[in-house]
């Protein structure tokens, strides 16, 4: 049955082939859900060309070469201007990024706040705070990486960031309609597909896929296309405004960055917030934070909104690169 293997989608792409890239042919499916959250509706027909996409989300490894060769500094580790943040108080504007903490016991699950903090000194080298390492964890996702970040290393490595609708179409791994990345069950015969969350969030984790938090890319099967970890691990930029329903979609374009911090179009900004001006685009995949209790969003027709100045422990990206591009 199509829920207990993987689809065995393989087509010749353009060549040579970029190293750890997989070819996505080009072609039409059904984008979207109508039977899970609101904002995934409605299922419509959209059509992508073919590309290459990286078959892992960038690994620590990976991000750590480039900022070597460049000297890019991350979003997390510089501090905010205030004049980008009109109002707010003093004392939060400093250099860091939002880490998950467990909690101690259930909580509200409408309170985001009792499980992030935007812990001071967090970034990509030290991702749980001050005195963190990455040591170990060379071949998991980089994490703590803003939009603005992801475009910069896409664009460094001659590549770019995903529509929402080639990441979406690239996860479905030729299963066009089925819920999952890999069929219609989430444990094909019991079987652990990828890396999310166990147990009852945001205060236990039984931790039977064998992470806590992120793990190493390719710990999981691939899709039919060959690629790894496009569900769970860690949620992937793309480069989608955000809007609440698909029929509201902005045109499926990426502006090119003039404010190196902010990561988007000067002058562009989020209707929601006006009067902060900041942009969200669209995060896909889910992540091991994702639970059946909490966060179904381990799909590929899933979606979340992020703004482009927030990174982290969770979020990480992968790149595509067109022909001709």
């Amino acid at each position: 049955m199509q829920d207990e293997m993987l689809a065995a989608t393989t087509a010749a792409g353009p060549d040579p082939a970029p190293e750890g890239m997989a070819w996505i042919p080009g072609g039409t499916f059904r984008m979207g859900s109508n039977e899970h959250y609101p904002e995934e509706a409605p299922v419509h027909r959209a059509a992508v060309d073919g590309f290459w996409i990286d078959t892992t989300p960038v690994t620590n490894r990976q991000f750590a070469a480039f900022v070597a060769a460049t000297g890019h500094v991350t979003f997390a580790e510089t501090v905010p201007n205030a004049s980008d943040y009109p109002g707010a108080l003093p004392h939060m504007l400093f250099a860091g990024s939002l880490v998950f903490r467990k909690t101690k016991g259930p909580v509200d699950l409408t309170q985001w706040g009792l499980w992030w903090e935007l812990c001071r000194g967090a970034w990509w080298r030290e991702p749980y705070g001050p005195g963190s390492s990455i040591a170990g964890l060379e071949d998991h996702p980089v994490v703590h990486v803003a939009y603005g970040d992801a475009l910069a290393y896409a664009r460094w490595a001659g590549k770019d960031l995903p529509t929402e609708a080639e990441w979406e179409f690239a996860a479905r791994g030729g299963l066009d309609g089925a819920a999952f990345a890999w069929g219609t069950m989430m444990r094909p015969k019991g079987r652990i597909m990828a890396n999310t969350w166990q147990g009852a969030f945001p205060y236990r984790n039984t931790r039977e896929d064998g992470w806590e938090a992120t793990s190493p890319v390719g710990s999981f099967p691939a899709n039919g296309y060959g690629l790894f970890d496009m569900i769970g691990n860690v949620w992937e930029w793309t480069q989608d405004y955000w809007a609440p329903k698909h029929e509201a979609d902005s045109p499926k374009t990426c502006c090119i960055p003039r404010n190196p911090r902010r990561g988007d179009a000067e002058g562009s900004f989020d209707p929601a917030q006006p009067e902060i001006r900041i942009p969200r685009r669209v995060l896909k995949g889910g992540s091991f934070l994702c639970a059946p209790n909490h966060c179904r969003r381990y799909r590929p027709a899933a979606r979340h909104a992020e703004a482009v100045d927030t990174s982290t422990c969770h979020v990480g990206f992968r790149c595509v690169r067109r022909p001709g591009g």
